[in-house]
C-alpha cells in the first residue's frame, strides 16, 4: 500500500516516541510535532483505517506490522542520510532537515545503493 509523507512522518513519529514512552497517545504525537490535536486525531483515524495503527480504547496507539515496517523503514533512511550528508560536510541541522525530505521520495534502488557505496567506501 502507498504511503504519503505525512502519514510516514506520524509513523516515524509513533516509532521514536514508542521507545521513550510507556505508551503512545495522539497528545503525545501532537506535542512532538508541534501540531494540533485535532490534526493528530485526523491522521490517526487514517492510519487506523489504512491498518497501520490500531487505538485501544484508552487512546493508546499501537503500530501494526505493516504500520511498523514503513516506520522502520523511514527511520532507517532518516538516520543514515543525516549521518551520511554530516560526514560529507553538511551541518547537522542542515543534515537532519534535508535528510527528513530524502527519505520520503527516495526510491528503494538508490537508497540501496547509496549504502552499499558508502560501506564499500568506508571499507576501502
Amino acid at each position: 500500500m502507498h504511503t504519503t509523507e505525512s502519514s510516514e512522518n506520524y509513523l516515524e513519529t509513533i516509532l521514536v516516541l514508542s521507545s521513550r514512552l510507556p505508551v503512545v497517545r495522539s497528545v503525545d504525537i501532537a506535542n512532538e510535532l508541534g501540531f494540533k490535536k485535532s490534526s493528530v486525531s485526523i491522521a490517526m483515524k487514517n492510519l487506523r483505517e489504512n491498518n497501520y495503527i490500531t487505538v485501544t480504547d484508552a487512546g493508546f496507539i499501537y503500530l501494526t506490522d505493516s504500520g511498523r515496517a514503513v516506520a522502520e523503514m523511514i527511520y532507517e533512511r532518516h538516520e543514515f542520510l543525516s549521518g551520511w550528508l554530516v560526514a560529507l560536510g553538511v551541518s547537522q541541522d542542515i543534515a537532519v532537515e534535508d535528510a527528513c525530505r530524502i527519505e520520503h521520495v527516495i526510491s528503494v534502488e538508490t537508497f540501496q545503493a547509496i549504502k552499499k557505496y558508502v560501506k564499500e567506501q568506508k571499507n576501502s
